[in-house]
């Protein structure tokens, strides 16, 4: 059987995910940190099969599936598993960057507001690499301005998507960013990591959002809704094993 005719359907998954999101940032709220070492770990893989069951392309699941594991390895307080997470978050951000190329290429380049945007986002990833420097421990520094790097070129990227997906790649940059102040020991909002989870729940969704709302993302998605409410009376020779 298709897994995408699966008999959990899509709106499930999603209000699951809106679920344990809730669940997430209460615990962070107040406090319970055995609510959130429950529930972040939750968030990626109820979003990635929620856009896979919506016919989301593969590279659309890569990203959220590597977010899945910076998300796990940032539960880690140590350095090797910050490092760790970062790069599973920066192979994340190359399928994203893959997945707009292919489906923003009938955007027309060099627009003044696409020159203007672009021209913001250089200035904010100048700014920030420039301004937290200094407090950085020395063997974050270069590691931090490459992600910086690539998160920039998500973001901007996923501008050619559409105000989603831009909403999205926008609250990603902030969310990390917010997590580099804290690496830098900058001062920080009460609770920190209640608006870094908020920024970044809200920025993968909106992400997922705007590349299922892109034409030619979706392989067809009719199919796909028809085959969720289809009885299956045969049985399959072989079952599939979950995942």
């Amino acid at each position: 059987m298709n897994p995408r005719h699966a008999r959990v359907p899509p709106v499930a998954l999603g209000v699951s995910f809106a679920l344990v999101g809730a669940v997430d940032l209460l615990s962070l709220a107040v406090g319970l940190d055995t609510g959130h070492t429950v529930a972040k770990p939750l968030l990626m893989p109820l979003l990635a099969a929620y856009a896979y069951l919506r016919g989301g392309p593969r590279l659309l699941v890569g990203a959220l599936l590597f977010g899945w594991g910076g998300d796990v390895l940032l539960l880690l307080d140590a350095e090797p598993a910050f490092l760790a997470g970062m790069a599973s978050f920066a192979a994340g951000h190359v399928c994203y960057l893959l997945l707009f190329a292919k489906l923003g290429r009938s955007a027309a380049p060099g627009t003044r507001s696409g020159r203007l945007t672009a021209a913001a986002y250089a200035v904010a990833l100048v700014a920030t690499v420039t301004l937290l420097w200094p407090g950085l421990p020395a063997g974050l520094r270069v590691p931090v301005a490459g992600y910086s790097l690539l998160l920039t070129a998500m973001a901007y990227g996923a501008t050619r998507l559409g105000p989603l997906a831009a909403a999205g790649g926008a609250l990603f940059m902030l969310s990390d960013t917010l997590i580099a102040i804290g690496v830098a020991e900058w001062p920080q909002p009460p609770r920190p990591d209640l608006w870094i989870m908020l920024t970044y729940i809200a920025a993968q969704y909106l992400l997922v959002s705007g590349v299922l709302r892109a034409p030619g993302a979706r392989s067809d998605p009719s199919a796909t809704y028809r085959g969720n409410r289809t009885v299956t009376t045969s049985r399959p020779s072989a079952p599939r094993p979950s995942t």
